[in-house]
């Protein structure tokens, strides 16, 4: 807990006493964690591993809405559920480790301690901020340019640079990235393709390698 920078504001006290309410789960890759009446009401902070989160509308369509990356935090973060919207995650590397709270608890912790909803602020500042970002891309950029920039920002997150390269563990397929840029598959297998045959980037399900991000606009 105290690795996060949420939680740097707390001292030693506080920070055991969060650890005192705080749960640890472990799931594998393809788990689905189903925020149903037992997790609808608790705050997860994800430690090792990547999660995909998926909602379903009244017609069962899917709809990824957001990959949630290690030392990110997800579930009821506005503290207020929608029950309109029913909405899982989805484990999508070997494993991950997850930790959570009660949300009636984080309220009260937030309550004792103002610098603490401060920076909880700020942090839910920032997501809404990708959020607008998302979907601003969705009304300005074409499929290609979406792909650029998720896969921009990807790199940004979980990229190790080497000069201009950049490689990123890949645990997406064509089709989940497809889902997140709200394009079909087959556009973006042709839009990988293309750039395969260019020498720009390397695609497989385990890695992908990119020459030069400003390159493949």
């Amino acid at each position: 807990m105290r690795n996060h920078q949420l939680f740097w504001v707390l001292n030693n006290s506080q920070v055991k006493q969060l650890c005192i309410i705080t749960n640890f789960k472990r799931a594998k890759k393809g788990e689905m964690i189903d925020f149903g009446d037992n997790e609808s009401s608790r705050i997860f902070l994800l430690k090792r591993g990547n999660l995909k989160i998926v909602q379903v509308d009244e017609e069962g369509n899917e709809l990824i809405v957001d990959i949630i990356q290690k030392g990110e935090l997800f579930g009821s973060l506005n503290l207020d559920k929608d029950e309109s919207i029913y909405e899982y995650a989805q484990v999508l590397t070997d494993s991950v480790v997850l930790c959570s709270f009660n949300t009636a608890d984080f309220e009260r912790l937030l309550a004792e301690n103002p610098t603490l909803a401060i920076s909880y602020t700020k942090l839910i500042g920032f997501r809404l901020k990708r959020v607008k970002n998302n979907y601003s891309n969705l009304f300005f950029k074409n499929t290609k340019g979406r792909l650029i920039a998720f896969l921009t920002d990807w790199a940004k997150r979980e990229g190790r640079f080497t000069g201009n390269q950049v490689s990123i563990d890949n645990f997406l397929t064509h089709k989940e990235i497809s889902q997140i840029i709200c394009s079909s598959r087959q556009t973006t297998t042709k839009l990988f393709n293309e750039w395969e045959q260019q020498g720009l980037i390397t695609y497989s399900r385990k890695e992908i390698r990119i020459k030069n991000l400003r390159e493949l606009d």
